[in-house]
């Protein structure tokens, strides 16, 4: 029973014959004494369980790109990706008739699944229920999301293992009708008050109009302290920089600013992975970059799904290292504390 077309348009899907993970003969060399596929970078990309259906479904009209593009994407990118998907619950943002058609999330996978994928089920207090979230544990999985029609990969910012401590505490710097130009201005306006409280940083762009900043906390704090921590630094830019930001949802009262939206830092609130396509003209990908790139004339629309490939041969993964600089938010709100923009922290809280 298909909720999401009429009945007119579902019928038997057929499964590619080129692979039993999608894979063409020309990306895959070998495969290892365990089963695993080896690709031209002689990396096991896991047992192949994922049958690639509607190949040839064009997702992206104006570019020609297909279901089959997309999905040898995220069979090429998996050893960049998966470090960030990996044992996290996934809000699937699925899009079966590409950019084009219609698009809807789904969070509770209320059907059964192959024995080798996994779910976890966890109470939605808006909902009053348990719902069971897809976890990410290997390339089937990130696969088999592809294969529902998920452009975009929407993980937790914390782990099944510690579902209540984030990884990472996320500013969004979300821009309406403000050139890039301004955006990447403000990420360099986060740069200088991470100097000043001694704080590392990421940022990557969002794939679509802004740039996502990630402050990386080793599973150490709970949602609350990261949405504060988040609260206080957006609340510091805001004050510093009035004309151009702005800390209103309503996006009839911030026009012409870029919103500093700190509240995707609760549990079940997700952003856009690293790596990830977005369903967006021109196939964008969310990609990581360097703080000295903010200085240079950059656009998310720079990197997509054809051509990051050449960055990563020469820059590799410039996020490795996120999961080893956990910063000291007790540390950080102590100089925090001091800044003379901030006279009482209770009422930013």
């Amino acid at each position: 029973i298909r909720e999401d077309k009429d009945a007119s348009q579902v019928y038997l899907e057929k499964p590619e014959t080129a692979g039993a993970a999608g894979y063409t003969l020309e990306n895959i060399d070998s495969a290892d004494s365990s089963g695993n596929m080896i690709n031209q970078n002689n990396t096991a990309v896991g047992p192949t369980h994922i049958a690639l259906t509607h190949p040839d479904k064009v997702f992206w009209p104006e570019e020609k790109y297909t279901k089959k593009d997309l999905f040898e994407y995220y069979s090429n990118i998996a050893d960049f990706i998966l470090p960030y998907l990996l044992d996290r619950p996934q809000s699937l943002n699925r899009c079966p008739d590409g950019i084009d058609g219609e698009c809807f999330y789904q969070k509770d996978i209320d059907y059964r699944l192959p024995e080798w994928l996994h779910t976890i089920k966890i109470h939605s207090g808006s909902n009053n229920k348990y719902i069971d979230y897809l976890v990410c544990n290997g390339i089937d999985s990130l696969l088999y999301m592809v294969n529902l029609g998920c452009i975009d990969i929407h993980p937790w910012l914390s782990q099944t293992s510690s579902l209540e401590l984030p990884d990472f505490a996320v500013l969004d710097l979300d821009p309406l009708d403000v050139n890039f130009s301004i955006v990447l201005k403000i990420a360099r306006e986060v740069k200088k008050i991470l100097a000043e409280i001694g704080a590392e940083g990421f940022c990557k762009t969002s794939g679509s109009k802004g740039i996502h900043i990630f402050f990386p906390l080793g599973a150490k704090y709970t949602y609350d302290q990261s949405l504060d921590f988040i609260k206080i630094i957006a609340a510091v830019l805001n004050i510093r920089n009035p004309k151009i930001t702005s800390l209103e949802r309503s996006p009839d009262k911030r026009h012409n600013k870029i919103y500093l939206d700190c509240y995707q830092n609760r549990k079940g609130q997700t952003v856009a992975a690293p790596y990830c396509v977005r369903p967006r003209p021109g196939a964008p990908v969310s990609t990581p970059i360097h703080w000295e790139e903010l200085g240079q004339n950059i656009h998310p629309k720079d990197f997509n799904m054809k051509n990051i490939f050449s960055r990563l041969n020469k820059t590799g993964d410039i996020w490795n290292s996120i999961f080893e600089k956990n910063i000291d938010m007790e540390d950080c709100i102590k100089k925090l504390e001091g800044f003379s923009e901030l006279k009482n922290l209770k009422r930013i809280i």
